[in-house]
C-alpha cells in the first residue's frame, strides 16, 4: 500500500502523549496519576542469534514494552515487521492500558515485536526465531506477568511455538497450569473459538451501535476498507449479512473498485491465493488518492498507522472512520475530521474485541473451560456494547469527541484503582 503521509505527527508515541494530554487536561486529571500513566514501566529490548536455513547465524532486534499493569497482568500483541521499533511498540503498550481500561477487562497494556520483514525467511526460519525470541524474554512473559498474543504479521501458529518454547523451561508440574501464557492459538493448543475473527467482530459491534444511535440504516450503505488482512477481511465478512457493500479495498499490492459491490468471501479466498487484493476479478484497479477519495457512507482503516493526515483526510467522503487497525489517524487528521464533521469510532475503543477475546481465551485456560462460539460471541457483544456507551455517554457529558471521551473512560477507570489502592511505600 502506496502511503502519503506526511511528516509531521508521525511519532506514534507523541501521537498517543497528545492525545493522552488533551483528555488528561479535559477532567482534571490527578498530577500524581498523570505522572505515573504519562511513563511505561518496563522497556525490554534483546539482541539474539538465530541459524538460518544456510547455517549462517543473523542477528536480529525483538522488543517488549510494558506499560502500565494496575488492572491487571501486562497484556498485547507480538508483530514482525520491518518497521518494528521502541517508539512505536511504545504507543501500542501504551494503548493497551487504554483498551482494557474501557473495555473493563483486567489486563495492564504491554506490546511487542521483532524488527523484520517475515517474508524473507522460510518457515523453519521463523520458527526458529520464534522461539529464540521466546527464550530471550525469559521470564519477562508469564500467564499471570505479561500475556503475548498475535499481531500484524504473527498469527495462531507463532504463538503455538512460543507457547511450547516458554513451557519447555517450566519444571514439568507447572507446565499444564500454564498454558494461558500467550493467547490466539491454535484451537487445538488451548485456543477459544471466535478469536480469529474477534477484532473484526468488534468492529462490527461498534459499527452497529453507531448505527443504531444515529438512525442510520447499513443496508445498501457503501464503504472501504484499507487493509484486508485478518481485521480488514473478517469486519467486511461480518458486514456482508447486514446488507452494506464494499465498493473498494486498498492494501500493500494495491487499490480495487467496483461501484456494484465487491463480495468479501471471494476476496478473502483470492487474497489467500494472491498475497493481496490487486487483480481481483471484476473490479478495477485505483491509486491510493483515488481510494480515499472514493464516496461512500462508512471508511474502515485496517492497515498501518498514520494513514488518515493533514493531506489524506481532507480527502474523505464518508460519515463515519471506524478505526480497525492501531492509530490510523494522526492528531491533524482528527482535527480535520472533526471540522468536517465526519464521526470517528477511535482505536481503543472500535478494534478491543481482539484483547476482549483474548481475556476470554485466558480465562478458559485457567479454569479448563472450553466455550462454544455462540457462547464467544454473546459476551464480546455485551463487552463492545457496554463499552460504546460509556464512550458514548461521556462524549455527550463533556461535549467532546469519541476519542478524547475514550480517553476519558480509561483515565478514570485507572485513577480510581490508584486513588483505592495508594501508593507503596
Amino acid at each position: 500500500m502506496t502511503s502519503t503521509t506526511t511528516k509531521k505527527h508521525t511519532n506514534l508515541y507523541e501521537n498517543v502523549g497528545l492525545q493522552f494530554n488533551k483528555a488528561a487536561d479535559l477532567i482534571q486529571l490527578d498530577p500524581d496519576i498523570r505522572t505515573i500513566l504519562s511513563k511505561t514501566e518496563n522497556e525490554i529490548i534483546v539482541h539474539f542469534p538465530v541459524k538460518m536455513d544456510n547455517g549462517h547465524i543473523e542477528m536480529f532486534t525483538g522488543y517488549r514494552v510494558q506499560h502500565n499493569n494496575v488492572l491487571g497482568p501486562f497484556k498485547g500483541g507480538l508483530r514482525f515487521h520491518p518497521q518494528v521499533d521502541i517508539n512505536e511498540v511504545r504507543a501500542l503498550a501504551t494503548w493497551m492500558t487504554w483498551k482494557s481500561a474501557i473495555a473493563g477487562i483486567p489486563f495492564g497494556g504491554g506490546k511487542g515485536g521483532i524488527q523484520i520483514d517475515p517474508s524473507k525467511y522460510s518457515a523453519h526460519e521463523l520458527e526458529r526465531i520464534s522461539r529464540r525470541f521466546t527464550f530471550a524474554l525469559g521470564s519477562n512473559i508469564g500467564p499471570e506477568y505479561d500475556i503475548p498474543a498475535p499481531d500484524v504479521n504473527t498469527n495462531a501458529q507463532i504463538m503455538a511455538w512460543i507457547l511450547d518454547t516458554y513451557l519447555s523451561t517450566l519444571p514439568a508440574t507447572q507446565r499444564n497450569s500454564s498454558v494461558h501464557v500467550v493467547t490466539g492459538k491454535p484451537i487445538a493448543s488451548g485456543g477459544s473459538l471466535g478469536r480469529d475473527k474477534a477484532t473484526g467482530q468488534g468492529v462490527v459491534f461498534h459499527i452497529l451501535e453507531w448505527a443504531k444511535e444515529n438512525n442510520f440504516n447499513l443496508e445498501g450503505a457503501k464503504y472501504i476498507v484499507q487493509g484486508f488482512g485478518n481485521v480488514g477481511s473478517w469486519s467486511a465478512r461480518i458486514l456482508k449479512p447486514y446488507g452494506a457493500i464494499l465498493i473498494a479495498v486498498e492494501d500493500h499490492t494495491g487499490a480495487i473498485a467496483c461501484e456494484a459491490g465487491i463480495d468479501p468471501e471471494a476476496l478473502a479466498q483470492h487474497v489467500a491465493a494472491n498475497g493481496g487484493v490487486a487483480g481481483f476479478p471484476g473490479t478495477t484497479p485505483i491509486d491510493h488518492e483515488t481510494f480515499l477519495k472514493t464516496n461512500a457512507e462508512i471508511f474502515i482503516p485496517a492497515a498501518l498507522e498514520n494513514q488518515i493526515t493533514e493531506e489524506t483526510a481532507d480527502w474523505l467522503k464518508v460519515k463515519l472512520v471506524a478505526e480497525g487497525a492501531n492509530g490510523p489517524t494522526d492528531p491533524d487528521g482528527d482535527a480535520i475530521l472533526q471540522k468536517k464533521g465526519i464521526a470517528l469510532i477511535p482505536d481503543i475503543l472500535c478494534n478491543s474485541g481482539g484483547v476482549v477475546v483474548s481475556y476470554f481465551e485466558w480465562l478458559q485456560n485457567k479454569r479448563s473451560e472450553f466455550w462454544d462460539l455462540e457462547e464467544v460471541d454473546y459476551k464480546l457483544k455485551k463487552k463492545m456494547v457496554n463499552a460504546y456507551h460509556k464512550v458514548s455517554e461521556i462524549a455527550r457529558q463533556h461535549k467532546t469527541d469519541f476519542r478524547t471521551a475514550a480517553y476519558v473512560v480509561a483515565l478514570q477507570a485507572l485513577e480510581k484503582v490508584y486513588k483505592e489502592r495508594g501508593l507503596f511505600p
